[in-house]
């Protein structure tokens, strides 16, 4: 197996996302183009344009690319699930959850957070954090042992 190529994100805001993934998060824009093809044949879609813009980080290519995809008519993002549920469940990423916390709330990204710190073999902890990004994807954000 090769590996997964990148995670795809429909978004309504693709200015509030940028404001989310790369400000707040650190992705890097790798790339941004808007393809046009039968995208209502490959997945409903209601243009035949989409914008997609590739976040991940240059020096190491191979720890996995979110995109962010802009498709005109695009149907609401569905509400935010209270406890998990079947299908998509979140997206993973290792941070310094404080560091990463702090980014986000100043770009006022900070409401609905939840935290907690896990027990690791030997005695040590793991600071653990969710957050909800712009179209509804939970993020868990998962820092270094301690």
């Amino acid at each position: 197996m090769l590996g997964v190529h990148h995670s795809a994100i429909c978004t309504a805001d693709v200015e509030q996302s940028l404001r989310f993934w790369r400000d707040g998060l650190g992705f890097t824009e790798l790339f941004d183009h808007t393809f046009t093809g039968d995208w209502p044949e490959l997945f409903g879609a209601k243009s035949d344009r989409l914008r997609s813009i590739f976040l991940g980080d240059p020096q190491t290519p191979d720890t996995g690319i979110v995109e962010l995809v802009v498709f005109e008519g695009a149907d609401d993002a569905s509400p935010a699930p209270q406890r998990p549920r079947h299908g998509f469940f979140l997206v993973s990423l290792q941070r310094d959850v404080d560091e990463t916390l702090s980014a986000l709330g100043g770009l006022g990204f900070t409401d609905g957070v939840r935290r907690i710190t896990v027990a690791a073999p030997g005695g040590r902890t793991v600071p653990m954090a969710v957050i909800t990004a712009p179209d509804g994807v939970v993020v868990e954000l998962i820092g270094g042992v301690r």
